[in-house]
Order: C-alpha cells, then sequence, then structure tokens
C-alpha cells in the first residue's frame, strides 16, 4: 500500500489507527488525514518518536493492515 492509496483509504483506516495508537486523539487523526508526514510528526509528539522511528511505526501499520486486507 503506497500513500496514496493510505490517504485515499484514511476515512476507513482511520478506526484502526486510533487502535494501534492509542494516544493519538480524533484531532490527531483528524488532522493527519492520511499523510503521512503529518502522521509522523504527530507520533513524534504523543509517543516522543524520533522521526525515523515515526516512519518506522508508520510502515509497521501499514503492513499490518495489508496482511489483514490480503487475508479476506
Amino acid at each position: 500500500m503506497n500513500k496514496d492509496i493510505l490517504e485515499g483509504k484514511w476515512k476507513q483506516l482511520r478506526g484502526e489507527a486510533k487502535k494501534f495508537w492509542g494516544r493519538l486523539t480524533d484531532d490527531d487523526l483528524d488532522l493527519a488525514e492520511g499523510k503521512l508526514d503529518v502522521m509522523a510528526g504527530r507520533l513524534q509528539e504523543r509517543y516522543g518518536y524520533s522521526r525515523a522511528e515515526a516512519e518506522a511505526e508508520i510502515e509497521r501499520f501499514v503492513k499490518e493492515v495489508e496482511s489483514r486486507e490480503s487475508k479476506l
């Protein structure tokens, strides 16, 4: 799943993202709107991640979602 697909599916994935990152607020998720750079910034703020760690977490989330979708 590339970032364009993530942005396009954001409304469906938003709930999963909230479960995955429990510290993110609804406002954080609304602001991100599936944009990876904004999402990385929010993860840095809420979890104290470095930029690289935040990007790795997003990649982990995307892979988990892809894995579940491929099993359907």
